[in-house]
């Protein structure tokens, strides 16, 4: 079975063209017009990678988002018109992998629709030894699964991927920039907010699995590590 990718677009012109350029790309493909129908196809289809537009009928795009992302940590890129700086951070906050803004290249969408599933399988074939940390903290990479004790935590992929490169490099520091790069996978320059959101609400579930869990330490004006 090839890889599969769900299009979620109410503009039935885009979906189709869309559609019709990742077929051609040897993609198979699914689309949906509205966020129900989207939530549905996620999880029969069990998609590679989803493409959201986040105008949509019926449940709009960041709370498919959200609830995609209490099933599976599933790669997503969103499509939407609406290019402020808000909607670009609320969709990374929540877990999207890209984020493109209306009207865009086929070229350029294809260019990152590759960029994010080649970070995908290589995430998935990296480390798999679970990770530990001081305070009960394990992740495995592998299964993508973390806990404090024996407390399950519910992570978005963002917050895991970047725990998980945290814990691998314990009491180095990585900038905000090197961050971006490497966990959102694409530079998204002017950003840096997306990486302190995220950092800020993965000390919150931390916290409060256990207090001693949150052994992320920030350096100021630079970035962030893990206590050793």
């Amino acid at each position: 079975m090839g890889t599969r990718i769900l299009v979620v677009d109410d503009d039935a012109a885009l979906a189709d063209l869309l559609a019709y350029n990742l077929r051609n790309a040897q993609y198979e493909v699914q689309i949906a017009g509205n966020g129900r129908e989207a939530l549905r196809l996620a999880r029969e289809v069990h998609p590679d990678l989803i493409l959201l537009d986040l105008m949509l009928p019926e449940i709009d795009g960041l709370d498919v988002c959200r609830e995609l992302h209490k099933d599976s940590p599933v790669p997503l890129i969103m499509i939407t018109a609406r290019g402020e700086e808000t909607d670009r951070v609320v969709g990374l906050e929540l877990g999207a992998d890209d984020y493109i803004v209306k009207p865009f290249s086929m070229r350029e969408l294809l260019a990152r629709v590759r960029a994010v599933l080649r970070r995908s399988a290589l995430a998935g074939a990296e480390a798999t030894d679970r990770l530990q940390s001081p305070g009960g903290l394990q992740i495995d990479p592998e299964a993508h699964t973390a806990t404090v004790g024996r407390q399950p935590l519910a992570l978005t992929r963002l917050e895991f991927e970047l725990l998980a490169l945290l814990m691998s490099h314990p009491g180095r520091t990585f900038s905000r920039e090197h961050l971006l790069q490497t966990v959102w996978g694409y530079d998204f320059a002017g950003e840096p907010r997306a990486v302190d959101s995220t950092v800020k609400r993965l000390r919150a579930k931390l916290r409060r699995a256990s207090p001693e869990a949150d052994c992320i330490e920030t350096v100021r004006g630079v970035g962030y590590r893990l206590a050793r």
